[in-house]
């Protein structure tokens, strides 16, 4: 954390969300508060600008936030991962395993840069299923996923296991619920 500034303090944690049991991490509260957001933004920037990437690539919805503005401060195109159904134009699909059911991303497959280097950036890293269809959609496309950026992670849910050989970089991190 930058010095003088703790990020804990700006994520509003909301037990029993979505279900009991649940303590839930909200990044809203990071949205609504202009010095935790800017911190947020101007770490990736620090993190990232000299690793030669050549797009990044958002997960629908909450990461979409964190990485327009990145993008836009580095320059570089910004590729949006959806829920099926919800880009026009020709897509490419990745089927993925819920805790209870499937689910499916897609991107452009015209957004897609061939060879080209993405990072992958979302909110909070979990279990990293969605993130982990993402870097595969991405290099089945022809890209080179290059890592995953996520303000939160929860290690205790062990996404490394399913992220392993992908670089995870986080700002804050907690190890229970």
């Amino acid at each position: 954390m930058a010095q003088g500034f703790n990020l804990d303090d700006a994520i509003r944690k909301v037990p029993d969300f979505p279900k009991k049991g649940i303590l839930f991490y909200d990044i809203t509260s990071i949205l609504t508060n202009p010095d935790a957001f800017r911190y947020c933004v101007d770490a990736m920037v620090k993190l990232y600008k000299a690793e030669g990437i050549d797009a990044v690539a958002a997960i629908e919805s909450r990461g979409f936030l964190f990485a327009a503005p990145f993008a836009q401060r580095l320059g570089l195109p910004l590729i949006l991962a959806r829920k099926k159904g919800k880009l026009p134009g020709r897509t490419v699909s990745k089927s993925y395993a819920l805790e209870y059911g499937q689910a499916e991303i897609e991107m452009h497959a015209e957004d897609i840069p061939v060879g080209g280097r993405v990072l992958i950036v979302d909110d909070l890293v979990a279990t990293g299923g969605t993130l982990r269809a993402a870097a595969d959609l991405l290099a089945e496309a022809g890209a080179r996923p290059v890592g995953v950026f996520c303000v939160i992670g929860l290690p205790f849910l062990h996404y490394d296991r399913v992220l392993e050989g992908l670089p995870v970089k986080t700002l804050i991190e907690y190890f229970g619920e």
